[in-house]
């Protein structure tokens, strides 16, 4: 089960840069001009986890797997991309591909790195693309509009639900709002889902700072975090700069490098949290002798659903699931003291699965 979060914003905000620290590899061109990256990078990260160490200490496990995200450093947007400008068609296809949008914005004043714009204006960069990816949207959803119209003539109720969503959606779009603003009921998620728009993805926005700001943020990222709280949307602080710096280092040394410019953690592990968080997922655990690693599901996937991203044969032959929650697997040190202790419970297919349980699947060959 793979989820990707798009890297999105203009051209030299630091997407590149942030993205080869990301991934720890120079496979993204960071170049001071537009366009350096052509084709989308794709990089799978560790999803940092303090829980999974602690397990694999309890469990004496051999091996240890964290779960991992992937991102996706998409080419710069720059205005009059939803017309095809710049590379704007093969750029909005491909932020089309990905679950959640990683929105950079250029939070720090530079002479020597040019600003497409010519000025350094993080809401003004952020209205720049939030309009192409509107306007790429609108343009999509105005071409289904006839089709849609002869099915629903004919009864056909698919074609009735999407084309009142259709029409709901680009009357919110025709006032400058994102589609993800479009008010929908639960049974209408999924039809909502199928029309494949930009802005119904959900938005982290990124501050790149400088240096200096990497701790507190700075007036710029500080007019973001506003935006970000109004829109009920997320925001982190970030300089690639230093981020860039400490993936160069070996690991021995970064904790020193981070306490010498005031930080207590990568930059980048508040990035990675604040995406996997963006698109609503939740870590289980299976621990044991052999390894312990850390499995990616989405909020409210019910047991035998997370049985099958390990295998599918144990979705389909799904008896039950041996759980223990995370605090008690530690309190009883390991799954033994948690069972002695009545900690460990068998669940059924209905299930949820909390983020923490450590879990063993019964299954049926």
């Amino acid at each position: 089960m793979g989820f990707k979060c798009g890297i999105v914003g203009l051209p030299n905000v630091g997407k590149s840069t942030l993205f080869n620290a990301l991934t720890q590899t120079a496979a993204a061109q960071a170049a001071n001009y537009p366009f350096c990256t052509i084709e989308p990078n794709l990089g799978e990260v560790a999803v940092p986890d303090p829980r999974l160490e602690t397990l694999a200490k309890i469990a004496h496990s051999d091996a240890v797997i964290p779960t991992r995200l992937t991102f996706v450093d998409i080419a710069g947007l720059v205005r009059g991309a939803s017309k095809g400008e710049g590379l704007g068609n093969q750029f909005l296809a491909h932020i089309r591909e990905v679950d959640a949008i990683a929105h950079v914005l250029r939070c720090f004043e530079d002479s020597d790195i040019t600003h497409v714009e010519g000025k350094i204006d993080p809401l003004a960069d952020a209205a720049t693309v939030e309009t192409e990816l509107m306007l790429a949207d609108l343009d999509s959803l105005e071409k289904r509009v006839d089709a849609l119209e002869k099915k629903a003539r004919g009864n056909d109720k698919e074609s009735i639900l999407a084309l009142d969503l259709v029409r709901r959606a680009i009357a919110l779009l025709s006032e400058g709002k994102p589609a993800r603003l479009v008010a929908r009921k639960p049974e209408e998620e999924q039809a909502f889902a199928m029309l494949g728009l930009i802005t119904a993805k959900p938005i982290l926005y990124v501050c790149n700072v400088e240096e200096a700001s990497a701790a507190n943020g700075n007036v710029f990222s500080k007019k973001v975090e506003a935006k970000a709280k109004s829109e009920n949307a997320a925001s982190v602080v970030i300089s690639a700069k230093i981020e860039s710096e400490i993936a160069m280092l070996p690991p021995a040394e970064r904790a020193d490098y981070l306490a010498a410019v005031g930080l207590q953690e990568p930059g980048l592990d508040r990035l990675i949290r604040a995406g996997y968080g963006l698109l609503d997922l939740v870590t289980y655990f299976t621990a044991g002798p052999k390894e312990a690693r850390a499995w990616t599901i989405t909020r409210g996937t019910r047991a035998p659903q997370a049985a099958g991203v390990i295998h599918t044969d144990f979705e389909k032959g799904f008896i039950r699931a041996e759980t223990i929650a995370y605090d008690d697997y530690v309190s009883g040190n390991g799954e033994a003291g948690a069972r002695e202790s009545g900690k460990l419970r068998l669940e059924g297919k209905d299930y949820v699965v909390v983020d923490g349980d450590v879990m063993h699947f019964r299954f049926a060959n």
